[in-house]
């Protein structure tokens, strides 16, 4: 096995709960930079990430920040570029399906430089979605694509990319299952916020489809405050900009909270009655927590989860059924569709490249 210099290219919240176990694997064997783009730049979706789960500090902070989508991948090819030719290294790295994910992969192929894309073959079939485009780009510009699961395998054989496709399982499942003790001992969240174990109710919206339109995102929230136990909804800093700038009023039966870290969120999701979500991430995270999930959209990426039986798929239209989140309480044995051990999968497969 030859030592590689590997550049890891990560922007959002997400890929840093991602990174935190892979980094801490590959640095057994290999030289690990960490390319941070900025793309989350706030203190609880970003720093306090690295700080919690102990991941080494960008060794490059490309301070992109928000703006609008060519804008932002614009400046991070740019940044990114200057960084791979500074750095040569000897792969790179990228995660899910975020601007910084598509940059990070688009700047490798144009200096030949080989890529691995994690969590690749993930398809929702909504093209109005930036994450698709970015996940469909990223996978077809990649070397090495590592799918969560065998659908996610089997949607990159059907695009003629099985040659280069590995199926190792998701990286969450680890995170999950080593972080959830030091969760429930290290966490006062509940506490904070009042609530007991299976009384509530965990929101969280960020999808533009959701929260874009002012009188949607209150149409949302109107409804999901008629709910028959307390809903948790740490806000995310986009959706907030938008409910203060429209003086969006949020019911009573809504605790309203600021982003949460790592372990407190981990948390939430386990203490939890039910998970409302818009996020891909979290339909994951719930399935691995076995609890019932309600996602808040028309399609999802983890098919997997909505043929188990754990997901309802619940368009957040003007009458939004309440009964129906009430009354969905699953019952079926779960499968082993993410996988186990799945961080050294990916390691060994790197060790051989």
């Amino acid at each position: 096995m030859k030592k590689k210099k590997i550049i890891s290219i990560v922007g959002a919240r997400p890929q840093f709960v991602k990174l935190a176990p892979l980094s801490e694997k590959l640095t057994l064997f290999h030289d690990e930079i960490i390319v941070h783009t900025g793309q989350h730049y706030d203190y609880t979706m970003s720093d306090l990430f690295f700080k919690e789960l102990k991941i080494n500090q960008p060794k490059y902070n490309l301070n992109i920040g928000s703006g609008g989508h060519g804008a932002q991948m614009g400046k991070m090819l740019i940044e990114i570029e200057k960084v791979l030719e500074i750095e040569k290294p000897d792969l790179l790295i990228v995660f899910g399906d975020t601007n910084s994910t598509l940059a990070g992969s688009l700047a490798a192929s144009k200096m030949n430089i080989p890529t691995v894309h994690i969590e690749a073959g993930l398809r929702s079939y909504n093209r109005s979605m930036p994450e698709e485009i970015n996940r469909i780009a990223t996978d077809h510009v990649s070397n090495y694509l590592f799918a969560p699961t065998q659908n996610a395998f089997n949607n990159l054989a059907i695009e003629n990319l099985g040659d280069k496709s590995y199926l190792t399982g998701d990286i969450m499942v680890d995170m999950v299952s080593r972080n959830i003790s030091i969760a429930n001992n290290k966490s006062n969240i509940q506490n904070k916020l009042s609530i007991k174990d299976n009384q509530y109710y965990l929101l969280t919206l960020h999808r533009p489809c959701n929260v874009d339109d002012p009188q949607f995102l209150r149409n949302i929230l109107q409804k999901i405050n008629l709910l028959d136990a307390k809903v948790v909804f740490p806000v995310h800093p986009r959706t907030r900009k938008i409910i203060t700038k429209n003086r969006i009023v949020i019911g009573n039966n809504i605790k309203v909270s600021e982003p949460t870290g790592y372990f407190d969120f981990l948390l939430l999701q386990s203490k939890a009655k039910k998970i409302l979500t818009d996020s891909g991430g979290i339909q994951k995270e719930a399935y691995i927590l076995k609890k019932p999930c309600i996602t808040l959209r028309s399609e999802t990426e983890w098919i997997e989860t909505i043929e188990d039986g754990w997901n309802l798929l619940l368009k957040p239209e003007k009458k939004l059924d309440i009964e129906k989140i009430v009354n969905f309480n699953p019952t079926n044995e779960q499968s082993n569709i993410f996988g186990e051990n799945n961080t050294d999968k990916m390691v060994d497969i790197i060790n051989d490249i």
